[in-house]
């Protein structure tokens, strides 16, 4: 009965840390690897409910400059500021960079922190692990917030 519980709880615990990173992933390996990326800055001019657009202007070598490209319209962009920016390989859609676009990329993942350390403190009964991972979360998703 005993292995069974930590069996369960194990792979709850497990599923769940898979899930953050999944859902993390695909905006954090864009921001995060940007060696060959297009970079640069886009000055948010008009936003709608769903995504922000504005033109862009390039800082790395081999980018080009376009009259409108469109970013998520999240609590990280508000009309009228300037943002630095990776834009997505194929398309005119950008992501934040830099600390603040890592750490919002990585979000999910900190929920997931949460979630996972009531399983370990609950299900598998090692609460110091538990509040290891809960303060990891609360610090991700606090130096995310800070960051924006």
């Amino acid at each position: 009965m005993n292995f069974g519980r930590l069996a369960a709880m194990g792979t709850v615990t497990v599923l769940l840390l898979i899930a953050g990173v999944w859902g993390s992933w695909p905006t954090a390996h864009n921001v995060m690897l940007t060696k060959g990326r297009e970079s640069g800055t886009i000055e948010v001019t008009a936003c709608g409910d769903d995504t922000c657009t504005g033109p862009y202007t390039p800082v790395s070598a081999g980018s080009k400059a376009r009259a409108k490209v469109v970013i998520d319209h999240t609590v990280a962009v508000k009309k009228g500021r300037t943002y630095s920016v990776v834009v997505k390989p194929g398309t005119d859609e950008v992501m934040r960079s830099g600390p603040a676009g890592i750490l919002y990329a990585w979000v999910p993942l900190g929920g997931a922190l949460l979630l996972a350390s009531v399983v370990v403190a609950g299900g598998l009964r090692l609460p110091r692990a538990g509040w290891v991972l809960a303060g990891s979360g609360i610090a991700l998703l606090t130096a995310a917030f800070v960051a924006l």
